[in-house]
């Protein structure tokens, strides 16, 4: 990327085999991340355009300014990664701490294929060092209504083959819950209906409005209206 269009310009040189301890930070996750020894830049040189803008984010116990701006940032990519291989992926809400649990709705090609979505999230540039849960959910359940996500969650799942464990993958390093850092179990939760050749459970027809219910509401609100007339 051409300098030409920054507010500002550092420039230096690295330090070689040197290291310097920095820290600690407070960090996205909303803990602080603790001291570590990193490469020493010696800045010999700042520049910047006239009038530049210094641009700053607080990073404290979600939610912060950093997490509504990373959101999009977050759940845009992953919905354009996943959609070169998973036409059916209909959106990717990953904004809970940078994409820490990644939830995605989807159609399915047949059974266990939430599972495969579920993957390819943890396989994306961003899934790799995020997306330590994932919940897939059916086209109809809005991956950013809370509470359709945990309806289907709550009446989706099983987790006797619904919740699938991978263990020891990476994982980024401020992940407080990683142990050794850096290293974690990941988690996908198909909280999808399932559909064949997966014939488990005992998934009827949803529930709806019943039929003629538009014309009924519209016949009401008449009388109603004759009524206060």
């Amino acid at each position: 990327m051409s300098p030409g269009g920054a507010e500002y310009v550092l420039e230096g040189r690295i330090l070689a085999r040197q290291r310097e301890p920095e820290g600690p930070f407070g960090e996205f996750p909303g803990q602080y991340s603790g001291g570590h020894s990193y490469p020493v830049i010696e800045i010999e040189r700042v520049s910047h355009c006239k009038d530049p803008i210094y641009e700053a984010l607080y990073l404290g116990v979600p939610w912060t300014e950093m997490d509504y701006l990373c959101a999009v940032n977050t759940c845009a990519p992953l919905h354009v990664q996943l959609k070169k291989d998973f036409p059916e992926v209909v959106a990717v809400n990953a904004i809970f701490t940078l994409g820490f649990i990644v939830i995605v709705s989807t159609k399915r090609r047949y059974g266990g294929f939430a599972k495969a979505v579920g993957l390819r999230v943890m396989t994306t540039p961003h899934g790799l060092g995020y997306a330590k849960i994932v919940i897939v959910v059916d086209e109809t359940v809005d991956p950013f209504d809370m509470k359709q996500v945990m309806w289907a969650v709550s009446t989706k799942v099983n987790p006797a083959g619904d919740v699938t464990i991978l263990p020891n993958l990476c994982i980024d390093l401020l992940d407080p819950a990683s142990e050794p850092a850096g290293i974690s179990h990941r988690m996908i939760i198909d909280a999808t209906t399932p559909v064949w050749p997966d014939r488990r459970g005992n998934f009827g027809q949803a529930l709806d409005s019943p039929q003629q219910t538009d014309e009924w509401r519209k016949k009401l609100g008449a009388m109603l209206k004759e009524l206060r007339t």
